[in-house]
C-alpha cells in the first residue's frame, strides 16, 4: 500500500473518530438533562397530546395558532415513551438524533467528502443543543426540521432526472414540516424553485418542468388537506382555522417591518455568541466554497436554501432563540462546504496538511463545547432551566401541579390565569378553558376583547376547583394599550368565589418559597408570585 493510501486511510479513520465522538457527548448531554422542567411551549404540545391520547381533537379544549403537527408527535412518543418529562426528552432526542444523520447524509451527498458529511453533521449537533437555541426544548422546530431535511436529501438525487415517485415523497415530507409549524411553508416554496432550477439546468421541456412541480406540490399539499378532512369530521375544523389562519395573520403583523431588522441583529448577535466559531466558519464556507470549483454548485444550492431557511425565520419579524433552529441545518452545511473546499486543497499535501482540514474543525467544535460547559456538564436539570429561562416559573410548575392533583379528582377541572400550560399537563386535569395561553388577550389585535370575554365565560360555566393565578410579567405581556376586563373580572371573581390555599414566592432564580395551606401573615411587595385559589362551595 503507497503511504499517500495509508494517509488517507488514517484521515478517514479520524474523520469517522470525531463524528462518534461527537456524537455520543451530544447524546449523552442529552440524556444527562432529560430531566429538564418543560418549558410552555412543550407544556402546550404535551397537554394537547395528552388530550389527543384521550381522544380529544385538538384545538376543541385547548386553543393555538399552532398547526396541530407536533401534537401529533408529542402524542406519539408520549404513547411510546410516556406521559413524562423524561419521555418527551427521550423522543426528542431521538428527533434530533435523526436530523444529524440525515445532515450527514446531504453534506455527503452535497460534496461528496467523508469529511463533508461529519463537519456538517457535528456542527448541528453542536448548535442544535446550544442554550441561545433553547436546543434542549422538543420545540416544533426541531420537529419541522427532521422532513425537511428528509425531502431536500430525496431532491438531491445524484442522476440529471429526480424520478416523480421521488419528487412526491419529497413533497409529502415538506408537507408534513409545515404541519409542525406554519413558517415552514418557505421550505416548500424552496422545493419549488429547486425543482424549477434543476429542471432548466437539465434543458427539460415545459411540460417536464410543469410536471415535476405539479407532483411535488400535490404531495406538499395531501398532509394538509386530510389534517383539514381529519379536523372537520370530527366538528374542529372552524376553532382550527380562526386559531391557525385568521388570528395568525393578526399575530403575524404585530411587530411592524421597521422594527425587524433591530431585533434580528439583537437576536442573531445573541444565538451566534456562544459559538461563534462555527458561525465564522460557516461564513468562511460560502467564499471557499464559491472559490473552489468543485464545491461551488453545491454551495450555490446551499446559499437558496439558506434564503429560504431566513424566510421562515423571519416570519413574524419575532426571531425568538428556538426559531433560529430553521436556519442550522444551511449553516452546518455551509461549515462542511468550508472543510469540503480546505480538504480539496490540503488532499494532495504532507501527512500534516491533510490533517489540516480535521484540526481545523476540531478547534472550531471546542469553543461552544467549552463556552456551555456549565450547561451541559454541571448543571442539574432544575440549574438547566435557570440558565435557559431565567425565573420563568417552569421548575414550580411541577410542585403546583403536584399539589393540585393531590387535591382534585380526574374528573375536576382547573383553570390557569396566565400562560402556563404545562401545569395541566403535569396535574393530569382538564382546562376549564381553551386559552391555555394568555398572550393573545393582551396583544393590541381586534380579538382581544372577545378573547377575554371567551376565557371568562368558559371558566364561570366550568367552575373550576382549583384556580393558578400567575402574577408574573413573563406569563402575560400585559402592555398599556392592553384590554383590562380580565384582571377586572378576575379580582372580583376570585375574591368572591375562592379562598387562597397556596403562595409561591418567586424570590429569585435560585430561591423559591413554597406555602401550601399554611400562608405567611405577610409578605412585602412581590414582583413575581404564583396564587393558588381553591373554589369555596
Amino acid at each position: 500500500m503507497r503511504k499517500t493510501d495509508i494517509s488517507g486511510n488514517l484521515v478517514q479513520f479520524a474523520w469517522w473518530a470525531l463524528a462518534t465522538i461527537v456524537f455520543t457527548l451530544v447524546v449523552a448531554i442529552r440524556i444527562r438533562l432529560l430531566g429538564i422542567p418543560l418549558e410552555r411551549d412543550e407544556g402546550e404540545y404535551a397537554y394537547a397530546g395528552q388530550l389527543m391520547l384521550q381522544g380529544i381533537p385538538p384545538y376543541k379544549f385547548a386553543y393555538n395558532m399552532k398547526f396541530p403537527g407536533t401534537y401529533a408527535a408529542y402524542a406519539v412518543i408520549m404513547s411510546m415513551f410516556g406521559q413524562t418529562i423524561a419521555g418527551i426528552h427521550i423522543g426528542s432526542l431521538l428527533i434530533n438524533a435523526a436530523t444529524i444523520i440525515l445532515i450527514f447524509l446531504v453534506g455527503l451527498r452535497l460534496f461528496s467528502s467523508l469529511a463533508a458529511g461529519v463537519a456538517a453533521a457535528s456542527t448541528y449537533a453542536v448548535l442544535s443543543l446550544s442554550a441561545s437555541v433553547l436546543g434542549l426544548a422538543a420545540h416544533a422546530t426541531h420537529f419541522a426540521m427532521l422532513p425537511i431535511v428528509g425531502g431536500m436529501l430525496l431532491l438531491l438525487q445524484q442522476s440529471d432526472r429526480v424520478s416523480a415517485g421521488r419528487i412526491f415523497a419529497s413533497g409529502l415530507l415538506f408537507g408534513t414540516g409545515l404541519l409542525m409549524k406554519q413558517p415552514a411553508l418557505f421550505f416548500i416554496l424552496f422545493g419549488v424553485v429547486f425543482l424549477f432550477c434543476h429542471e432548466i439546468r437539465h434543458h427539460s421541456t415545459l411540460t417536464r418542468i410543469a410536471s415535476c412541480i405539479s407532483i411535488f406540490g400535490a404531495g406538499a399539499m395531501i398532509p394538509f388537506a386530510l389534517t383539514c378532512l381529519i379536523l372537520w369530521r370530527v366538528g374542529v375544523f372552524e376553532k382550527f382555522w380562526f386559531w391557525t389562519i385568521n388570528y395568525a395573520q393578526k399575530y403575524a403583523t404585530l411587530v411592524p417591518l421597521s422594527a425587524a431588522p433591530r431585533i434580528f441583529l439583537v437576536m442573531a448577535g445573541e444565538v451566534s455568541r456562544s459559538s461563534w466559531t462555527l458561525w465564522t466558519l460557516a461564513g468562511l464556507g460560502v467564499v471557499a466554497g464559491l472559490w473552489n470549483k468543485p464545491t461551488r454548485r453545491g454551495t450555490a444550492f446551499l446559499l437558496g436554501f439558506l434564503a429560504f431557511s431566513i424566510l421562515a425565520l423571519s416570519a413574524g419579524f419575532y426571531f425568538r432563540e428556538h426559531y433560529f433552529i430553521f436556519i442550522l441545518p444551511a449553516v452546518s452545511l455551509l461549515a462542511c462546504a468550508a472543510i469540503s473546499a480546505i480538504s480539496d486543497r490540503a488532499a494532495n499535501g504532507s501527512n500534516l496538511v491533510q490533517f489540516t482540514p480535521l484540526l481545523l474543525f476540531c478547534a472550531a467544535l471546542i469553543q461552544p463545547i467549552l463556552s456551555g460547559r456549565q450547561l451541559y456538564f454541571e448543571a442539574s436539570p432544575i440549574e438547566a432551566s435557570r440558565i435557559s429561562y431565567g425565573s420563568n416559573p417552569f421548575p414550580e410548575s411541577v410542585r403546583i401541579a403536584d399539589y393540585v392533583r393531590e387535591h382534585t379528582t380526574p374528573d375536576d377541572t382547573i383553570a390557569v390565569l396566565g400562560s402556563e400550560p404545562q401545569i395541566y399537563f403535569y396535574s393530569h386535569r382538564r382546562s376549564a378553558t381553551g386559552y391555555i395561553y394568555t398572550y393573545g388577550l393582551m396583544e393590541p389585535q381586534k380579538y382581544a376583547r372577545q378573547m377575554q370575554e371567551e376565557m371568562i365565560h368558559e371558566i364561570d360555566l366550568a367552575r373550576p376547583g382549583y384556580i393558578v393565578a400567575v402574577a408574573m410579567d413573563v406569563s402575560w405581556f400585559r402592555r398599556n394599550e392592553s384590554e383590562q376586563l380580565i384582571f377586572t373580572w378576575a379580582n372580583d371573581y376570585l375574591s368572591q368565589q375562592y379562598n387562597v390555599v397556596g403562595f409561591v414566592d418567586i424570590i429569585s432564580a435560585n430561591q423559591t418559597d413554597y406555602y401550601f395551606e399554611q400562608l405567611p401573615n405577610f409578605v412585602p411587595e412581590l414582583p413575581n408570585y404564583i396564587l393558588i385559589y381553591k373554589r369555596k362551595s
